[in-house]
């Protein structure tokens, strides 16, 4: 079983796996900057930093943002698209970053996407599933060969005949191969030779709000209004009222 992903990354830094391997926390002004830039339509509200092995999979109320020295990262669920080629401008270079690199999957439907843009110009895009090719756009890069050549079959339980349109391959194998060739690590096994732990890659948390939906700040009360404090010579029969928390989303 494949991890869930949904990832898209800003390059600009010679050497994005070593600046990577020694991340120890993302920039939370940058990426709370970069957040607001991505999603103008709804509220942000940080929730803290956690690793990108748990964070890559975001639900449609989350996203996730790292950004370190040349190289940023998002992940928002709207980014595992079918066609990765049509993801808009906004979101392919909003950095005008020198490479831009999406890597995507699905287990629950043995789906798996990559894409590469280089100073904004679409370059190569895969996306399928073992049966069913999606998109397949652009010149195949270097590293892609052994898997056309078969050095990666698809591994069927006992009993079970291949389908005649399988691919050579599992597109989640081959997603995360791009995205260990570019980046430098794996989601799922044991990290090879050269890779990092992603456990070890801090991410920014924000969960997103319909305008107006958010919860209030800690120091409000739900109706909008400062939070008062107990009066410092009230009797001791009376307590004051616990304060009312409204954790409501959208």
């Amino acid at each position: 079983m494949g991890a869930k992903v949904s990832t898209i990354w800003y390059v600009d830094a010679p050497d994005p796996i070593s600046v990577l391997r020694e991340a120890t926390t993302s920039d939370w002004n940058a990426a709370s900057a970069l957040v607001g830039r991505l999603y103008p339509h709804l509220t942000a509200v940080p929730l803290g930093q956690g690793p990108i092995s748990t964070s890559a999979g975001v639900d449609d109320d989350h996203v996730f943002i790292g950004c370190y020295p040349g190289v940023t990262v998002v992940c928002g669920s709207n980014l595992a698209v079918p066609t990765p080629s049509t993801l808009p401008e906004s979101f392919t270079r909003p950095l005008a970053s020198e490479h831009t690199y999406l890597v995507a999957s699905d287990p629950q439907h043995a789906w798996g996407a990559f894409a590469y843009w280089e100073r904004g110009e679409f370059r190569r895009s895969f996306s399928a599933t073992p049966v069913y090719i999606y998109e397949d756009a652009g010149l195949p890069l270097v590293w892609e060969r052994s898997f056309w050549a078969g050095e990666h079959p698809l591994i069927y339980p006992p009993g079970v005949m291949p389908d005649p349109q399988s691919l050579p391959f599992h597109p989640q194998e081959f997603a995360e191969a791009a995205n260990a060739e570019w980046l430098g690590f794996r989601y799922t096994g044991a990290p090879h030779a050269d890779e990092f732990d992603p456990n070890t890659l801090p991410v920014c948390g924000f969960t997103m709000y319909v305008p107006g939906q958010e919860p209030p700040p800690p120091n409000q009360s739900s109706n909008g209004r400062a939070a008062q404090e107990p009066m410092p010579d009230a009797p001791e029969e009376q307590a004051p009222r616990p304060k009312k928390r409204w954790f409501s989303r959208k």
